[in-house]
């Protein structure tokens, strides 16, 4: 019995070390994405994605991953107005890099049915593959992009809205509305002496910038120290037919005695809940935006909205950008709490007639929290993982329709 036992912890450890550094097998172009394939399961959490710029790039780093002896480069030639490079960048990290001439939107996947495999969309009619037994390039017309200047500050009266003209066949026409919560006489949750109106505000303008980057038309609600009412948040999305509606808040703790103890980043979306804990966060975020409105007319509307579909693709929403947003932050910073996706009756939410959430980047209200959420290190990662979670929902929900 001690030897088989000793065997079976052999096996297991012997595994362990084979399985621990992943061999990239081979790397493939079809149907306008990369497809690369590994020996083993890949565990798309040591996937680290960013961009760069001047020139734009997207960069790959796959931790835990080491390239084969095969030639991959090879595959990857032919693809025009562009190049893609694939290193050993180190010892146990593959890069990979797509330098292209315009920001593209990019939601780079694991098959459902092939966790070995890890596919990256490229640029429609930017990118051809050369046939390799002919070296003749398949025909295919290449669409002209906007050459209009690419950023655009107007001020209404939304506020600032930020535009980037048509980057790219799959997100050119996409519009995200970004809700700036509280401002004015309206400061939201304090904490340290910090507002939760200037917060939310610093960190929306990022999330306008990184997904701008994405291919993206972002408009602000506001980008100034303003207060808005009710309708005025949520109308915009309409009238700008935007594909989402994200809310940007802080959450606080609700007493001394649990200041030091509540952290971390949850993601709302609309519906009703007994959960004492999300209505208690719902009533302190409508305390404002909702003075002067009767409760009958306040549940006439609700009922309405949480019968219709935007409810379930609000859920799918939230839980991309939770996750998108834990991963990113965790990737720097230790000790991220995640609150989780959670439901609440959050009134910024009900106007808009299409997927909505509500984003609560963290505690206030929370000491070390609170330092961290005011850097911009820190509002960076937020903002890259909120944008991320974006592109991920968009990318499935147009795969759903396609199917």
């Amino acid at each position: 019995m001690k030897l088989l036992k000793f065997f079976l912890l052999f096996v297991a450890w012997t595994n362990f070390l084979v399985g621990s550094v992943n061999i990239l097998e081979d790397v493939e172009v079809q149907k306008d994405e990369l497809r690369l394939h590994f020996s083993g399961l890949l565990n798309k959490n040591s996937v680290h994605y960013f961009s760069l710029e001047k020139p734009y790039r997207k960069v790959f780093d796959i931790r835990n991953a080491r390239l084969s002896s095969k030639d991959h480069q090879k595959n990857l030639k032919g693809l025009q107005n562009s190049s893609v490079r694939i290193s050993q960048y180190q010892k146990d990290i593959v890069r990979l890099v797509i330098e292209c001439n315009k920001p593209y939107a990019c939601t780079a996947y694991q098959p459902m049915l092939s966790k070995k495999s890890y596919h990256i969309p490229l640029p429609k009619a930017a990118f051809v593959p050369t046939r390799e037994k002919t070296g003749a390039a398949p025909k295919r017309t290449v669409r002209k992009h906007n050459t209009a200047p690419l950023e655009k500050e107007e001020k209404s009266f939304f506020g600032s809205m930020f535009e980037k003209k048509n980057t790219s066949a799959s997100s050119g026409h996409e519009v995200v509305v970004i809700d700036a919560g509280h401002g004015g006489h309206d400061s939201g949750a304090i904490g340290g002496g910090k507002k939760e109106k200037d917060l939310v505000l610093q960190i929306s303008k990022k999330l306008a910038k990184e997904l701008q980057k994405h291919g993206y038309k972002v408009y602000l609600t506001r980008s100034t120290d303003r207060f808005l009412k009710l309708p005025e948040r949520t109308k915009i999305a309409d009238i700008k037919n935007a594909k989402v509606f994200v809310s940007i808040h802080a959450n606080a703790a609700p007493n001394e005695r649990s200041k030091n103890k509540l952290h971390g980043v949850e993601t709302f979306f609309l519906q009703n809940t007994r959960d004492e804990r999300s209505q208690r966060v719902a009533a302190r975020e409508n305390e404002a935006v909702l003075k002067g409105t009767d409760n009958l007319s306040k549940n006439v509307i609700v009922d309405s909205v949480l019968s219709g579909p935007k409810i379930v693709q609000s859920h799918k929403l939230a839980i991309d950008v939770q996750t998108k947003m834990l991963g990113n932050l965790r990737s720097r910073f230790g000790g991220v709490k995640d609150g989780g996706v959670r439901s609440a009756p959050f009134w910024v939410l009900v106007g808009a007639s299409r997927p909505s959430i509500l984003v609560e980047v963290g505690y206030i209200s929370h000491p070390t929290e609170r330092k961290q959420l005011f850097t911009s290190r820190y509002q960076d990662l937020i903002a890259k993982g909120i944008a991320e979670g974006i592109d991920r929902y968009l990318y499935n929900r147009k795969r759903e329709i396609d199917l």
